[in-house]
């Protein structure tokens, strides 16, 4: 057998846009096209949000080809200082060069927008046949063209003149070989572009699609009603509950906990029944929603229950929890955010913690003076979400009937939740009594239970299921589940289980790694139907506390989270981008759970909104490959066997499991 070479020669360094070409599905979806149109669609929108812009053309060709046009200030076209490479040739060709990075007082070209790695129409040359540039600045027209994925560089070349026109036209033909379908989805430019027209109000946003006959079929949006018009036509023949209630906040510079500017606008509803709804940060759409939808409901939820609370509408023994309030409630979210952090290259979460804070104080009090000045409506919103709770609770008592009978006395350590929605509720098993004492006080009381636990767990690998409850911690982790333990073949009943999260919460260090392996190792061996119906998730509290200072009257004091040295690393240099110095930069090492104050822990590893948790699921088809290597790894006799993977495939560990 052949063994492959590895040395010097092995290793290849990728330049340019070889990345892209190498990887497309890191940088863009490969379904279709539709991405890599969107960037240059966004370019355009950051244009007109940065308030330069009135006007944002695209025309689909019948080649398959794209031209997307603005009226905006155009690309520099001048050389670079440090590169010597004019701009727009920079803009197309590298990875990680932009306008977008710095936002600094004056220093910025833009202050608000989507595009912030600046990669965005670098991703569109890469994975593109050709694409040309049409610059109208300062008088003249230059006009430069990419071919082969940006691998051939045009002579960038004066064209024409414009007088005072400005702009840029982009036109790119989007290469077949990188997406399942080559066809720019219709409909999705479609939805794209009307969504910017209501997001920029005074811009004009029109669409030309090509016809073989040589004519073309037009579209133009405008939204004279902006989102209250949008949420309208989205409910079609539904009729509202109550009034649409729509309005905008945004900082000013005098307060200090965000940057000037920064904020939301909003139109919500309640309707009939449920309806999509469509949320954006800088324009982009996000359609797997994030932090600042989850700002936009804590905010509507904070101002109905004081609503409530004020008029004494609820009943006695109701309690209301935000899905009741919100989850026939659409909406439409436009947030504004000096630097958004998403989750991925393709923009569809938002990931930056301080969105909820920031939506959720922007919405809560104008809702609230406008439920006060609209009383009847208010009413008509709490029945409504009175009416949820009411049923919530029946249902959630007919499943605790089924479980009153010879339930085990819950452990006197277990903090349970008020609760008894199983699906809403989780179980925290936290590493010490210390960190059990901080997650106490930064819980939701009403769906979060702690279980603080002391030392390790006992390694239950080869403990027979009868002799489990010896281990004092093993039986409390039982009893606070509700289930007995049971084997992969067995047709456990889970109607018993008193959580629908079970949240295993411990340092972020070698010993809570050792902790959460003997939990997944019990819970795999013993309760293996948590695992395969989705229930057991592993808290990622962060290693680093990074506190980052003012800058001006535009960038209040921040404080950021790092999961590890590579993510530490990343945040340094994007701050080193923004402008701040190294030594400004102060960062602190967490030595454990118990180091956190509950407002950390909480806003790290037990807030929805923006902790990070991962879940916990066995490959597919693997289970013969897990046993083998739970066995190797925990089973008390392959020490030697241990010792002997451990030499040969210790650096690759985390590959393997």
């Amino acid at each position: 057998m052949s063994k492959q070479q590895y040395d010097e020669s092995s290793f290849r360094v990728l330049k340019g846009l070889e990345p892209v070409r190498e990887r497309p599905g890191m940088y863009t979806r490969t379904d279709s096209p539709a991405h890599i149109i969107h960037e240059v669609i966004d370019n355009a929108a950051d244009e007109a949000l940065a308030g330069y812009a009135k006007n944002i053309h695209v025309l689909l060709h019948t080649d398959g080809s794209v031209t997307v046009s603005d009226d905006g200030r155009g690309i520099p076209v001048g050389l670079h200082a440090e590169e010597k490479i004019p701009v727009v040739v920079l803009a197309f060709t590298r990875l990680h060069a932009g306008g977008k990075f710095d936002k600094r007082t004056g220093n910025s070209a833009y202050a608000f927008s989507g595009g912030l790695h600046g990669v965005g129409v670098a991703v569109t040359n890469a994975l593109s046949t050709r694409v040309t540039v049409e610059v109208r600045r300062e008088g003249k027209v230059h006009g430069v063209e990419f071919t082969d994925g940006g691998e051939h560089v045009g002579k960038l070349e004066q064209i024409g003149t414009c007088g005072k026109e400005t702009g840029t036209r982009v036109r790119a033909w989007p290469d077949p070989k990188y997406f399942d379908s080559p066809k720019v989805p219709l409909a999705e430019i479609e939805r794209l572009l009307r969504s910017k027209a209501v997001l920029l109000p005074g811009v004009k946003v029109a669409l030309d699609i090509e016809q073989t006959d040589g004519s073309c079929l037009s579209k133009t949006w405008t939204y004279p009603d902006g989102l209250t018009g949008y949420l309208r036509e989205m409910a079609g023949d539904l009729e509202a509950l109550a009034p649409i209630f729509a309005a905008e906040k945004y900082a000013e510079a005098s307060e200090g906990d965000f940057a000037e500017g920064e904020g939301a606008a909003w139109a919500f509803g309640w309707f009939g029944e449920a309806l999509p709804s469509e949320s954006y940060v800088n324009l982009i759409p996000t359609v797997a929603g994030g932090t600042h939808e989850s700002g936009l409901r804590a905010g509507v939820f904070e101002a109905m229950k004081t609503f409530v609370e004020h008029h004494a509408l609820l009943p006695r023994g109701i309690k209301l929890q935000q899905e009741d309030v919100c989850g026939r409630m659409a909406f439409v979210l436009s947030a504004r955010l000096l630097d958004p952090q998403f989750q991925g290259q393709v923009k569809e979460k938002l990931n930056s913690r301080e969105a909820v804070k920031l939506v959720a104080g922007c919405v809560r009090d104008p809702f609230e003076i406008w439920l006060n000045h609209n009383v009847d409506a208010g009413r008509a919103i709490a029945e409504l979400a009175i009416n949820q709770a009411q049923a919530r609770q029946k249902n959630s008592q007919k499943v605790e009937k089924k479980k009153q009978s010879g339930v085990a006395v819950l452990p006197g350590k277990l903090t349970d939740c008020e609760s008894t929605d199983t699906a809403e509720n989780e179980l925290f098993l936290v590493e010490g009594d210390s960190a059990g004492g901080s997650a106490k006080m930064a819980r939701n009381k009403e769906t979060q239970a702690i279980l603080p636990l002391r030392g390790k767990v006992q390694n239950a690998w080869e403990i027979e299921a009868g002799r489990l409850f010896a281990n004092a911690e093993i039986h409390d982790v039982a009893v606070a589940l509700g289930i007995d333990p049971h084997g992969p073949e067995d047709g456990v009943d889970l109607s018993g289980l008193r959580y629908g999260k079970v949240i295993i919460m411990s340092d972020a260090d070698v010993d809570g790694a050792h902790i959460q392996t003997l939990l997944l190792t019990l819970f795999y061996r013993h309760f293996p139907a948590l695992i395969a119906c989705g229930h057991v998730f592993v808290a990622q509290p962060p290693l680093y506390r990074i506190d980052v200072p003012a800058q001006g009257k535009k960038r209040p004091a921040r404080r950021l989270y790092a999961l590890d040295e590579g993510e530490l690393n990343a945040i340094r240099d994007r701050l080193e981008k923004e402008g701040f110095r190294a030594d400004a930069i102060e960062v602190g090492r967490f030595k454990g759970l118990g180091e956190m104050n509950p407002v950390q822990l909480r806003e790290t590893a037990m807030d929805p909104a923006t902790r990070r948790v991962l879940p916990v699921a066995e490959r597919s088809g693997a289970r013969d490959e897990t046993l083998k290597l739970f066995t190797l790894l925990m089973g008390k006799g392959e020490a030697s066997s241990r010792r002997a993977w451990m030499e040969a495939k210790g650096h690759t560990v985390d590959a393997d499991i």
